[in-house]
């Protein structure tokens, strides 16, 4: 049963990027989110560890509403997630509106989802010509710089099947960052990768983070997360098991099943 409606909460207060406060999600009788709360702040990386269904991905998901949350609230820069508020009653929005805020919202994914039937500039320019309208010209050179940015200028013309892995999941970055999101979200970014090609996609994520771009990484790489994210969450049966800097948790976790899930991965 959806439960939205009850106990409205203030928005957040400025500094923060991402509230979530009791967020549930469920798939028929399987409950793969149990009551999340976490707060992420402007200019943080926020790193989401833990075993596979743990409920990381589902819940970076529901915060661009690509899944709906069955119960509980989502805020991204003071705007609820899916929902306008009108007095103690929660409408959900249209899928237009939903589409207009997700724009501000850059997600990478695991497995690239890049056109394969458009060039690597193609890809990058695609979304800010159709949805926000600007002039291929701009686009271009602006899809110029944001692949010379991640160290692709040369593969402009490239297609993504030209490319390896590490180049296609680069492309996929600056295609996200062309639509100067506030927000990006990384889903195990380097999960599909070879290891001597997950280097140079950390490489520009640390990038953005010097640069203070706000991130939310689901990932498996413990050294960037202890390296580069200042704070961290390990997830387990779709609760926050454990939460703090990443140094501490990684280096002193206090519970036991964070413990367990560290010795087997460190």
């Amino acid at each position: 049963m959806t439960d939205l409606t009850n106990n409205p909460t203030e928005v957040q207060p400025g500094g923060l990027m991402v509230r979530a406060e009791g967020v549930r999600k469920s798939y028929g009788l399987v409950e793969v989110l149990k009551g999340i709360d976490l707060e992420v702040r402007q200019g943080e990386v926020f790193c989401l560890i833990g075993p596979s269904g743990s409920g990381k991905s589902t819940f970076l998901r529901c915060i661009n509403h690509l899944e709906k949350v069955n119960a509980g609230r989502l805020w991204v820069d003071g705007d609820l997630v899916g929902y306008r508020q009108k007095g103690d009653k929660l409408y959900e929005l249209k899928d237009r509106e939903v589409a207009m805020k997700r724009r501000d919202i850059g997600m990478v994914f695991q497995r690239f989802n890049l056109f394969p039937h458009m060039t690597a500039m193609d890809n990058v320019i695609e979304a800010p010509v159709q949805v926000k309208g600007e002039s291929k010209a701009a686009a271009r050179e602006r899809g110029m710089a944001l692949l010379e940015r991640v160290g692709l200028a040369d593969k402009a013309k490239n297609y993504p099947s030209q490319l390896s892995g590490g180049q296609q999941q680069r492309v996929a970055i600056a295609r996200a960052l062309a639509m100067k999101p506030k927000l990006m979200l990384f889903d195990e970014p380097t999960s599909a990768l070879d290891p001597e090609l997950v280097g140079d996609v950390l490489d520009v994520m640390r990038g953005l983070a010097e640069e203070g771009m706000t991130m939310i990484v689901v990932t498996h790489e413990m050294g960037f997360a202890r390296e580069v994210g200042d704070a961290l969450v390990f997830m387990d049966g779709g609760v926050v098991v454990e939460a703090g800097h990443p140094r501490e948790v990684l280096g002193n976790p206090q519970h036991d099943r964070t413990k367990a899930f560290l010795s087997k991965v460190l």
